[in-house]
């Protein structure tokens, strides 16, 4: 298998590649092994909790933590782990993870695929309905609640802050 890591990051000069890790509607967060090429179980979520949309990784890019860029890819359908898809940044929610240790920013980034007619005009985060902000920062303080990380939201910022982020970071 290839090394899905190590694929670019830049489609063109709009879109990035987003690599699949966790389909919408899993019930465990899954993660790509860059040395064992597979994908691997990372944990169980609790009971009840789903992911809402597809989770995965912007490849050559690397966060604070030392993993690609997090990727939460906004669509109607459900894919599977590996699936590459071409999208559009539409903005990032930038965080603070902490533990006893450390605190390092873990921030989330937003994007839609190229080919995702029903999401076309979803150009900004920014402006997600407020119950739709609620639930994902309520969605992403659920999937770390088992574990020894606590997290802290430092804002909503758009495709611009986005793309720019994302040029810093990749490698």
């Amino acid at each position: 298998m290839t090394n899905l890591m190590k694929l670019p990051t830049w489609a063109d000069k709009e879109h990035i590649y987003a690599v699949v890790e966790t389909p919408r509607g899993s019930t465990c967060k899954l993660d790509f092994d860059a040395e064992l090429k597979v994908f691997t179980l990372a944990k169980p979520l609790m009971t009840g909790l789903t992911y809402p949309y597809d989770w995965g990784f912007i490849p050559s890019t690397q966060a604070e933590d030392g993993d690609p860029l997090d990727v939460l890819i906004i669509h109607d359908s459900q894919t599977y782990p590996g699936v590459v898809l071409r999208c559009r940044p539409i903005g990032v929610l930038e965080l603070v993870q902490k533990t006893k240790s450390k605190e390092e920013r873990n921030d989330r980034f937003f994007a839609v695929p190229d080919r995702s007619p029903l999401e076309a005009d979803l150009a900004d985060v920014r402006h997600f309905p407020p119950r739709a902000v609620e639930e994902l920062e309520q969605f992403f303080r659920a999937t770390n609640a088992l574990g020894s990380k606590a997290l802290e939201f430092l804002g909503w910022r758009g495709p611009d802050h986005a793309v720019k982020m994302i040029k810093k970071l990749s490698q």
